[in-house]
């Protein structure tokens, strides 16, 4: 087996990354953002196209594909290969299982949860597939509403991410290979993974990852701003956006330099400790007994009906929801599961498979459910039985769904100011563990997996990332943008499926744990030979 630092550059303006890696990376980003903002029309319809053909044809494709993939990482658990761990034997995992969680959640979903836990429950209470027309905007639309929200947020997605992950860290911990996404095709293809199928592997991810967390930058920004109109009256406008941007990214700068045991963990743990403060308020000030009666009935409902919503294919070919939505997240958990693989496997070395698995699809899982549940029925409450006033916002501007929902809570206004504050900030907060994530994998991949990357790199991606994210909005090329990176996770889906068949073609070559004892024993004989023979030999006939 080849050692990685063949491949890496020892002198130069290059030194310590691959040099196909580091430049073709930067050729890709530079060549996507240019061809998109030349003619953003021109490229929205192209993405968009390609978007339509796959929501249309392709909808069976990947809706078998992760409800497949949940059900083999779920299986991973009951066999015994659960007890493998992704390291040595004798590693022990780097982090606290606290932080750990923190760390992997606010790099996968943090900030979009927050985003969307009120607008789209919202969207699907005023019509989906599963209703009828007569049901729109009654208590059991809200309980649709609630169960299809919970399941785009639920295991299916967190799957992906786990199945990457774990592929990634036993190839790179166990094996000793790169930690990149190359690494995974190793059982297929040996040492050609260096070569530029490889290259193909990674600079997808690559894609992914720039793309993935420039949109959501854009995005953010958007919604922040509307946070500062909310509470300071700061205008609305492209230029705030791109301020905030700025600041987002010489912060995330700022983090990942000074690594993930510092920077990144100390923010995910920060995060977290919010995150639980926000919803404890909301519970507090909100309808407390409908919201607690909500969690029971929405994770029971969810967990009844996950499978059969997994399997799900709209069968009327002229509907466009399923393109819309389901097939939309698991384009966009597909497009990220590389950069989210790749930091998850980064922060999980000595934790076993089955450690591994339960810890990344259950823990998140179940705080997506409570979160959603309780900022999405305090929305639907306020809507049934209060004054109403969400849908008409949320409506008019998809950013403002949260902080309205806030305001018609009924409350003292200082509990306004602090809870919309908090949100405001938790934006901020969100987005620059995403992005210092982000900035880590992009040098990590360019670096053939190293994962303390050179310093000037890190400054590098992270100025690139905001630029990218800042001429996007300039330009009014995000929204393109959005939907290339979802067509991305066509191609790299086929990479998943090699990726899993190696895993598994691995694990089976894995020795039994009675296998490794009797290696143990017949090596302690031989050695026992050379020295004592008679005992050797006594020792076999007993």
């Amino acid at each position: 087996m080849n050692n990685k630092k063949d491949y890496i550059c020892s002198t130069g303006w290059l030194a310590g990354t691959h040099p196909v890696m580091s430049v073709g990376a930067g050729i890709l980003v530079l060549a996507f953002v240019l061809f998109t903002v030349s003619d953003p029309e021109y490229a929205n319809a192209l993405y968009g196209a390609a978007k339509n053909f796959i929501a249309k044809e392709l909808a069976w494709y990947y809706v078998g594909l992760v409800s497949v993939i949940l059900f083999l990482v779920i299986g991973l658990v009951f066999t015994r290969f659960g007890s493998i761990r992704l390291g040595k034997d004798t590693d022990r995992p780097e982090f606290s299982n606290f932080s750990w969680f923190s760390m992997l959640f606010g790099a996968g979903i943090g900030i979009g949860i927050l985003f969307w836990s009120i607008a789209e429950p919202i969207s699907y209470f005023q019509g989906n597939p599963f209703i009828a027309e007569n049901q729109q905007l009654t208590v059991e639309a809200a309980q649709v509403a609630m169960r299809v929200s919970i399941f785009h947020w639920g295991l299916h997605g967190w799957a992906l991410f786990a199945m990457i992950g774990l592929i990634l860290a036993y190839f790179s911990y166990r094996k000793g290979l790169p930690l990149s996404i190359r690494s995974s095709l190793y059982p297929i293809f040996g040492e050609r993974i260096y070569g530029p199928i490889g290259h193909i592997a990674d600079l997808l991810a690559v894609f992914g990852t720039v793309f993935g967390i420039a949109t959501s930058l854009g995005m953010g920004a958007q919604q922040m701003n509307t946070g500062l109109n909310y509470l300071l009256g700061v205008e609305v406008s492209t230029s705030t956006y791109i301020l905030l941007i700025a600041v987002i990214s010489v912060i995330a700068m700022i983090s990942v330099i000074t690594g993930v045991d510092r920077g990144i963990r100390i923010l995910s743990e920060l995060n977290m400790r919010l995150t639980m403060v926000i919803l404890g308020l909301f519970v507090v000030f909100g309808p407390t007994a409908y919201i607690l009666g909500a969690l029971v009935t929405n994770f029971g409902d969810y967990v009844v009906h996950a499978v059969e919503l997994g399997f799900w294919v709209d069968p009327d070919p002229e509907s466009q929801w399923q393109g819309w939505w389901t097939i939309f997240y698991w384009g966009w958990w597909l497009s990220w599961s590389p950069f989210c693989g790749i930091f998850i496997a980064r922060i999980s070395k000595g934790r076993t498979i089955r450690e591994f698995i339960l810890g990344v699809l259950i823990a998140p899982t179940l705080l997506a459910v409570a979160w959603i549940t309780i900022f999405g029925n305090t929305a639907m409450f306020i809507e049934l039985f209060g004054n109403g006033g969400v849908v008409a916002a949320a409506n008019a501007d998809t950013t403002m769904a949260l902080f309205k929902t806030i305001e018609l809570m009924n409350t003292n206004s200082w509990v306004v100011t602090v809870m919309a504050g908090i949100c405001t900030f938790m934006l901020v907060t969100y987005f620059v563990t995403s992005a210092d994530s982000a900035t880590l994998v992009v040098c990590t991949l360019i670096s053939m997996g190293d994962s303390e990357p050179l310093a000037r790199y890190r400054v590098f991606w992270s100025v690139a990332i905001g630029a990218v994210a800042s001429t996007l909005l300039l330009t009014g090329g995000l929204a393109a943008l959005q939907t290339a990176t979802i067509v991305a996770a066509l191609p790299f889906s086929f990479i998943l499926i090699m990726a899993i068949y190696g895993l598994f073609k691995s694990l089976l070559e894995e020795p039994l744990p009675g296998q490794l004892l009797k290696a143990a024993a017949v090596v302690s004989n031989d050695e026992l030979l050379t020295r004592r023979p008679d005992v050797a030999v006594a020792t076999v006939s007993l």
